[in-house]
């Protein structure tokens, strides 16, 4: 990302991203951090060309991602998911946990027709599932399993980035755990690169090898997870990393939540 911007019209012009250049590397996790209304959601749309920027440039695997179009744009979007922070409102209720996984292979054209039932079996047990739940209600399981589903679906089209808005902000203490583990494992055996985006240092922490904080549209601050919450440089670092109790960063990474 280069010098993105946007800027929503109306009576009180509000620049919600400013000038923003960031870079993320394969098999990668970025922590995107930052306090209500800093800009981190309107980034991670941009990025998926959920809302289109007013300036700037994207590169994705060597394209030229804002260039894309109709079709082309349509196949690329499959090496690009997104979980979002409630996934009952990004499915159809109506439908089962099966159909949504399928909807993504289906939408891609992954596999056949006949084979994306055993495809779906897999990705429900890659993600710690049992095939047995493709025949319940997404609207049946808990909110655990439904960020599990959320992250079963992204991985159908075998992507190499995966946004996470506020992915476990919703969850408790002990499911968020256990999604961050899956997280890690994940990259760690399928090489994908995550955004995870927070207003929760304490749990980027867990997870992400770099950390860049947001503020009013700007990234103020880029760096090393570790340095940054260690001697935060920036005013809304020091405000973020101050508001978690030190006991937290006192434990090693590893029994983060």
């Amino acid at each position: 990302m280069q010098n993105l911007g946007k800027t929503y019209p109306g009576k009180r012009r509000i620049k919600a991203l400013d000038d923003v250049s960031i870079t993320l590397s394969r098999g990668e996790t970025l922590g995107l951090v930052g306090p209500s209304g800093s800009g981190k959601s309107t980034l991670a749309r941009a990025i998926l060309r959920l809302i289109e920027p007013d300036t700037g440039t994207l590169r994705f695997e060597g394209g030229d991602w804002l260039a894309l179009r109709g079709a082309g744009l349509r196949r690329a979007r499959a090496r690009l998911q997104m979980v979002f922070q409630d996934p009952l409102g990004a499915f159809n209720p109506r439908a089962t946990v099966g159909g949504v996984v399928g909807d993504a292979l289906r939408i891609q054209s992954v596999g056949t027709r006949a084979d994306r039932p055993d495809r779906v079996a897999r990705l429900l047990e890659r993600v710690g599932l049992s095939p047995d739940h493709a025949r319940r209600s997404i609207t049946e399981i808990s909110g655990g399993q439904r960020q599990r589903v959320a992250i079963a679906r992204a991985l159908a089209t075998s992507p190499s980035l995966i946004v996470l808005d506020e992915a476990v902000s919703a969850l408790d203490v002990t499911l968020r755990a256990h999604i961050l583990d899956l997280l890690v494992t994940l990259q760690r055996e399928e090489g994908i690169a995550y955004l995870f985006v927070s207003h929760d240092i304490a749990v980027v922490r867990a997870i992400a090898h770099r950390v860049a904080i947001m503020e009013a549209g700007r990234i103020v601050e880029t760096g090393p997870t570790q340095a940054v919450i260690a001697a935060p440089a920036s005013a809304t670092g020091r405000a973020l990393v101050a508001a978690v109790p030190r006991l937290i960063f006192d434990m090693p990474a590893k029994e983060m939540p």
